[in-house]
């Protein structure tokens, strides 16, 4: 369908086995509109972005028109990650937290971060299953009491970035897999009248329904792109609606849109894919996951069978196993592609357009 459709890659510095990988085609016409969909910024997520890679080119590329449209797939952003089964790269940055209109690192940025710090990297290897639970139920326990759960989960996924072992580290200089994102969003603003991205996610958010995450810097309610969609849930990056989020990759993409490419029509979201749940035992059990990989992958474990314990359950926060929870995961993004590709006039309108 794009006959002038080539394979290009980015080697990451020092390890050319690993790439990011992205197949791109200009319209076979006229470049009106681009189609972007990416995988893989937090790379153990990058599994699920791949099965949802593979259901968009075979059930929804073929609907759209090449002779107008152009494509660029993304898989992964992050291979290093998606390698070892990290979120973050190789060290340890959150790509999703390096994406800043504003190139400085402010190192006293998110002080809330450091009076939790040391609970969430205490320096030392895993040693027992459940005393480390009892001590990290207690010091979560007490956490919240002093701050409140809103607060606490404000400072601890805001990115921070002072502690490079910590959780949600932003680093200190721009990372290469963000700057090759960032040239490719630019190349597609300056080429295109029309952008659309799909950026794929997994991990927070209800279990069994997917969530579209926005932009805090869109202008427009959740409520109008739930109906816009025909998808029932849509949230906004905010600490209100979801968390917030510093040096979001979409929230770049409107930077560089409103403040350099205003004439263009753009839109950008995140497809969520919910593990554990927004229950109170999901709000508990999640940092605990996150904490007890962070800490096996620095420190160690006494024994296998701890190190093995900590490397599954974090596999389970990104990549669950459960046959039912990846059919419904495939629902859930059919019902959305077919929203929005619909409503931004990508393939033929599914439901009337609002």
């Amino acid at each position: 369908m794009w006959t002038g459709a080539g394979l290009f890659q980015h080697k990451l510095a020092g390890d050319e086995d690993l790439t990011i990988d992205w197949i791109y085609s200009d319209a076979t016409k006229t470049n009106q509109k681009v189609f972007i969909l990416t995988t893989g910024e937090h790379g153990v997520e990058g599994y699920v972005g791949s099965a949802m890679m593979q259901l968009f080119i075979e059930k929804y590329l073929p609907k759209l028109d090449p002779r107008t449209t152009g494509i660029l797939l993304v898989h992964a952003i992050n291979p290093w990650g998606m390698k070892y089964h990290r979120r973050g790269n190789r060290d340890n940055i959150d790509l999703n937290r390096t994406f800043l209109w504003d190139v400085g690192h402010d190192p006293f940025f998110n002080p809330e971060y450091d009076k939790i710090a040391k609970f969430l990297d205490p320096g030392t290897a895993i040693k027992s299953r459940l005393l480390d639970d009892i001590g990290y139920t207690l010091n979560l326990l007490g956490h919240i009491a002093r701050m409140g759960m809103r607060n606490f989960r404000y400072a601890l996924l805001l990115g921070q970035y002072r502690h490079p072992h910590g959780l949600y580290y932003g680093g200190t200089k721009r990372p290469e897999e963000t700057q090759t994102l960032m040239n490719l969003y630019k190349q597609m603003m300056s080429s295109y009248d029309q952008i659309l991205h799909l950026d794929m996610h997994t991990g927070y958010g209800p279990r069994y329904q997917m969530s579209l995450v926005n932009s805090a810097l869109d202008k427009n309610p959740s409520e109008y792109y739930e109906k816009r969609f025909h998808y029932p849930l849509v949230v906004a990056a905010t600490a209100d609606e979801f968390y917030a989020i510093r040096g979001d990759m979409v929230d770049y993409e409107y930077a560089l849109w409103q403040n350099e490419f205003p004439d263009k029509r753009f839109f950008a979201t995140a497809f969520e894919f919910g593990t554990l749940g927004n229950t109170m035992y999901g709000l508990f059990h999640s940092p605990r996951v996150m904490v007890h990989e962070n800490r096996a992958h620095w420190h160690g474990a006494r024994n296998e069978q701890l190190l093995a314990r900590a490397k599954q359950g974090f596999e389970e926060l990104f990549n669950p196993s459960a046959l039912e929870w990846k059919r419904k995961a495939v629902r859930d993004a059919e019902r959305a592609f077919d929203g929005i590709l619909s409503a931004e006039g990508y393939i033929q309108p599914q439901f009337a357009i609002l």
